[in-house]
């Protein structure tokens, strides 16, 4: 490979178009925090038609952003491992001519939970509609930012640090002089074959935004450069008997997003423009801090104007709700544009919930706009503290939430084979990553449940096919750790909940219980690739598991206190995987009952979840509620779970929050997708329509539960691009229905499938 790429330098330098890995010149952005401008000429052919498409491929080991012809069209890359680099394809459609592209890319030079350090590269193929890429490339460093002026935080990159007047005016456009800029050589960043990310592109969304405060400002804290973001809380909004030293704009984005505050100023050269973004105000103000990111942070940017009429916009996309901006100048400054350029994957959803309940209608809502917050180039944990792709949280809740709300699942198939991709040396799929990969057990247990729900939820079997290999390796590294006893806790860290109490013991049943699952899905997942005999293997695993389980809880149930004894969580997987015995069904559930009518919010004066530090046997939270509400929906819960609805989500949606916070207390983050298992049990439990496209095209299961519900109705999006409408309505204990499609479906009743039709009118 080195050969080769030596041989394309040579054409790189002499101005040849090459489709390889480029860079800078040695010396000129090799340091962390520099910036490179690319900029190429695409020749497309004349054609009878006004317009036509051009084809970009593009991916690079950090962030970047993409002009053609002075209008933003893309930003990326998508996150990889490694060893296995995924470029994006968009399209744009260009009149025949020359045109001109033009990207920015920052040389992290860290490792974040997006991307792992990678030597700088951008790779980059422009295909015309003559199909040939005669793309020529030029570079230079850019001018004006300041380097590692302050991270994020530690699992995140850099702040901007920019002086405008260095910066080059309307680079990105036609008319821009390069003929003094460098050409790039051709390098090896040490990583895999691309390969196209079967995923689209993140969507840029530009919102309008109107100031909801604002005012003059003085500064009184520090030199620039001393705690950027203590000196940026510290400004006074409402100074009196100083006079004002420039001006001030807050911003409500209406929920917490990811992206970049796009404003448009006409102000004096050297004025000097921050933002900074968060995602609840404290004392009344933006703080530039991102708690819980165990680490120093600043979630701002710092910009020097050049003078006149000029956009400012961050080259990093940040989280938050509130947006503030401060403006020091000694001359009066206007506002002329105030936009938000909003990155997510998802749009408005397909699906739909609606019943006599407003409350309810709002939390399922509330579910979908978070994981529109949470979905930009793969499904993310939280947009502000982490962006990190977590294999539990991620893979399961918002998979589940995106079925119900959307038909693409791409981004679920996508985490599921980049934790396979970013797999520990033993075979333990990661609980996080590809950036920054670190193994938590219970997650690798919920890839292989995961996996099999996705091909119940889509049909696709070829996950399964191509993820295998990867889920054999997964359970050796689980039976490499399994004694008598059960799995040991030296596999990696076994997640179970947040204030999660273990048992006593040599081995975590918790965790032995999401090995059960993973195990369960594996005899299915064989079955499916026509392994029989691996399948047969899987049972006797099982059936040991289960032994020891059931042995476990007969034991703590036995003693005083009985299902207190065996915990919330640990009761909750029990119900779960059936291992309850029968005559012990209602006593369980009582005890999970007792237990979260114990917790806040429920109970105003349980103990509170403050920070991940707390260790305590009487707290609930949202995540959990994708397992233990599951088990109790199962067994006919429905309005006990309704009612947790209605308190506990209900709660959280208290002052005018949009998004779900990360757990039942405000200090956590303000948008957490994996609280949201109320949106798709809505959907699934109470409309009553449950995909199973594993055993057909278009099969469902149908089965709504309508506890004190009189009438709801609601849309499933079909993976063909229609939808399926489901309504229903009760008195008294009959159900009547109505579910109908554009397109023939089956409705499966025990063991027994219908014909296919458009439509299914009855009662029941």
């Amino acid at each position: 490979m080195i050969g080769s790429l030596v041989a394309l330098a040579v054409l790189a330098q002499s101005g040849a178009s090459t489709t390889v890995p480029l860079w800078a010149p040695k010396g000129v952005a090799d340091d962390a925090d520099s910036f490179v401008a690319f900029r190429g000429i695409i020749t497309t052919p004349q054609i009878a038609t006004r317009t036509a498409r051009t084809t970009i491929r593009m991916v690079g080991a950090s962030e970047y952003l993409v002009w053609i012809d002075g209008k933003l069209v893309h930003d990326g890359p998508p996150r990889y491992a490694q060893e296995f680099p995924e470029y994006q394809s968009f399209g744009v459609d260009l009149t025949g001519g020359n045109h001109v592209i033009a990207i920015q890319v920052r040389n992290d030079g860290v490792t974040t939970r997006i991307l792992s350090a990678v030597k700088p590269y951008l790779w980059c193929s422009v295909t015309p509609p003559n199909g040939v890429d005669r793309t020529t490339w030029k570079c230079a460093r850019m001018p004006g930012y300041l380097s590692k002026a302050h991270r994020i935080s530690d699992i995140l990159g850099w702040i901007d640090w920019c002086d405008t007047t260095h910066v080059w005016r309307d680079w990105q456009g036609s008319s821009f002089d390069d003929s003094k800029w460098l050409a790039p050589v051709t390098v090896d960043p040490g990583v895999g074959r691309f390969l196209e990310a079967k995923t689209a592109p993140v969507r840029l969304n530009e919102l309008p935004l109107k100031a909801i405060a604002g005012g003059g400002m003085t500064v009184n804290y520090g030199y620039e450069r001393d705690e950027p973001a203590a000196r940026f809380f510290l400004d006074d909004l409402d100074p009196k008997g100083v006079p004002a030293q420039g001006v001030w704009r807050r911003y409500d984005l209406g929920r917490v997003r990811l992206g970049r505050l796009m404003l448009t100023l006409d102000l004096p050269r050297g004025a000097i423009v921050e933002y900074a973004m968060c995602e609840e105000l404290r004392h009344g103000r933006v703080a530039p801090w991102i708690t819980l990111s165990g680490s120093a942070t600043c979630n701002m940017d710092h910009f020097v104007a050049r003078g006149g009429v000029q956009e400012f916009m961050p080259f990093t996309p940040k989280g938050g709700r509130f947006l503030e901006v401060h403006v020091q100048s000694k001359e009066p400054v206007k506002f002329v544009k105030e936009t938000f350029l909003e990155r997510t994957y998802f749009p408005d959803p397909a699906g739909s919930f609606s019943s006599d309940d407003p409350l309810l209608n709002k939390i399922w809502m509330t579910g979908v706009n978070t994981v529109r917050s949470c979905s930009e180039d793969s499904f993310v944990d939280c947009p502000t503290r982490e962006r990190g792709q977590w294999t539990g949280d991620v893979a399961s809740v918002a998979s589940d939430i995106a079925a119900v709300a959307w038909s693409d699942m791409r981004l679920a198939r996508r985490a599921l084979v980049q934790a396979a991709q970013a797999a520990r040396g033993d075979g333990l799929v990661a609980g996080v990553g590809p950036g920054d990969p670190g193994y938590l057990s219970t997650y690798a247990a919920q890839w292989a449940t995961a996996c099999v729900h996705y091909w119940e939820l889509t049909g696709d079997k070829s996950l399964l096919e191509e993820m295998l290999p990867a889920a054999r390796k997964n359970m050796d590294a689980f039976e490499a750790k399994r004694a008598a006893s059960g799995v040991s806790d030296s596999l990696g860290w076994a997640f179970v909940d947040w204030g999660y109490v273990r048992n006593e013991g040599p081995t975590d049943m918790a965790l032995n219980m999401h090995y059960l699952m993973a195990v369960r899905s594996m005899v299915r997942w064989e079955r499916a690739v026509g392994d029989s005999a691996k399948a047969d293997e899987d049972v006797q695993i099982a059936r040991e598991l289960e032994r020891l389980v059931t042995n476990w809880l007969e034991s703590q149930i036995a003693m005083p206190g009985q299902w207190k004894n065996v915990g919330y969580q640990a009761a909750s997987l029990a119900l779960l995987t059936d291992l309850v015995q029968k005559d012990q069904v209602q006593p369980c559930i009582a005890r999970m009952k007792a237990h979260l009518m114990s917790c806040f919010p429920n109970n105003p004066d349980g103990p509170r979840l403050s920070d991940p530090s707390v260790s305590n046997e009487h707290v609930m939270t949202p995540y959990f509620g994708h397992f233990a509400f599951t088990a109790l929906l199962n067994h006919g819960e429905i309005d006990f779970v309704l009612g947790q609805y209605r308190k506990c989500w209900g709660w959280a949606l208290g002052d005018d929050r949009t998004t779900w916070l990360e757990v039942f207390d405000t200090r956590w983050s303000h948008c957490h997708e994996w609280s949201g298992c109320p949106t798709w049990q809505l959907s699934r439990y109470v409309l009553g329509l449950r995909p199973r496209f594993d055993l057909g095209s278009n099969v469902y299961d149908f089965n709504p539960n309508s506890g004190s519900l009189s009438q709801v109705s609601g849309d499933f999006p079909n993976a063909s691009g229609g939808k399926i409408h489901v309504a229903w309505t009760r008195k008294g204990r009959q159900i009547s229905y109505n579910i109908s499609g554009p397109t023939a479906f089956r409705i499966r009743s025990g063991n027994q499938l219908s014909k296919p039709a458009t439509e299914f009118v009855g009662s029941l």
